[in-house]
């Protein structure tokens, strides 16, 4: 069978028309090209469709077609409608910063759903420390950024997660359902210079201990490592999951404290039309 849906067309319009004369101004074609396309339809469906009479009448087959007949049409429209707007997506390269943590443990998923949903859409990813990023974002350095805690922007929120204690896997703490902060005051302390210092600082001030850190890390990767080596503890967001291997626990603190993670652009002016579209779609799908 070989229908086609100009066939299908041909045979709604003299229906909705009332002829074949009628059907050919409103098909754009001549009353001998649906007349032909009619009969090619009849010929793949191996049955007459309409009683030629001078207002054409369904047959009892051509009746329990033109249902589908309609629903086929339907679809191809509204598959062309799609194809339009599809074709007027944003097209561009963006510039993406982000947080480390947020770079390891939400950015693969959400670069992959990006490049399916925008194939028209380059992005280059900027991992920085949560200060730098700010700063990129006001200086126009970066077209959007993945912001922790941030006010006075908008944007939609991708992620938000919890702090937690980083311990080693044979240290007595691991196998503990929570942990009092107080409860790391025996061991070193490891504090990471980036963008956590404040949260840290925010939890140990609901505590009666005092945050006294023996070492100062930048790098998360390095921190990691000083806690699998013994050298310490720390506190880190949750995000880190992504980070460790089985060397280390991340333990949840009595503590709770959690971060907003949110994808945004520059706070004054005018964004990039790709991160728009990124911004809305991540929040219709959220």
């Amino acid at each position: 069978m070989t229908v086609n849906l100009a066939q299908l067309r041909a045979f709604l319009a003299v229906v909705d028309e009332g002829g074949f004369s009628a059907a050919a101004p409103a098909l754009g074609i001549s009353q001998s090209a649906v007349s032909h396309a009619i009969a090619a339809l009849e010929r793949s469906v191996g049955s007459p469709v309409l009683h030629r009479t001078k207002q054409p009448q369904l047959t009892t087959f051509g009746t329990r077609l033109i249902e589908h007949a309609r629903a086929a049409v339907g679809a191809a429209s509204a598959i062309d409608v799609l194809v339009a707007e599809n074709a007027s997506q944003p097209t561009g390269t963006i510039r993406l910063a982000a947080p480390a943590t947020v770079c390891q443990g939400l950015l693969p998923a959400l670069l992959t759903r990006w490049r399916g949903d925008f194939p028209g859409i380059k992005i280059r990813v900027f991992e920085g420390e949560d200060h730098e990023i700010v700063e990129w974002l006001n200086e126009r350095t970066i077209d959007a950024a993945v912001l922790v805690d941030p006010e006075g922007h908008d944007g939609v929120e991708i992620g938000a997660d919890e702090f937690h204690a980083l311990v080693r896997r044979d240290h007595p703490l691991a196998a503990e359902d929570v942990i009092d902060i107080p409860d790391l005051d025996d061991d070193p302390f490891l504090l990471s210079d980036g963008g956590c210092e404040r949260h840290i600082r925010d939890l140990y001030r609901r505590t009666t201990s005092r945050l006294r850190p023996t070492h100062r890390v930048r790098e998360g990767a390095t921190l990691i490592a000083m806690v699998q080596a013994g050298i310490g503890v720390s506190i880190v967001p949750g995000l880190m999951q992504a980070m460790i291997d089985n060397r280390v626990a991340l333990v949840p603190l009595k503590q709770k404290l959690k971060r907003r993670l949110v994808l945004t652009g520059p706070a004054s002016g005018s964004w990039h039309p790709a991160v728009t579209a990124l911004v809305d779609a991540t929040r219709s799908r959220v």
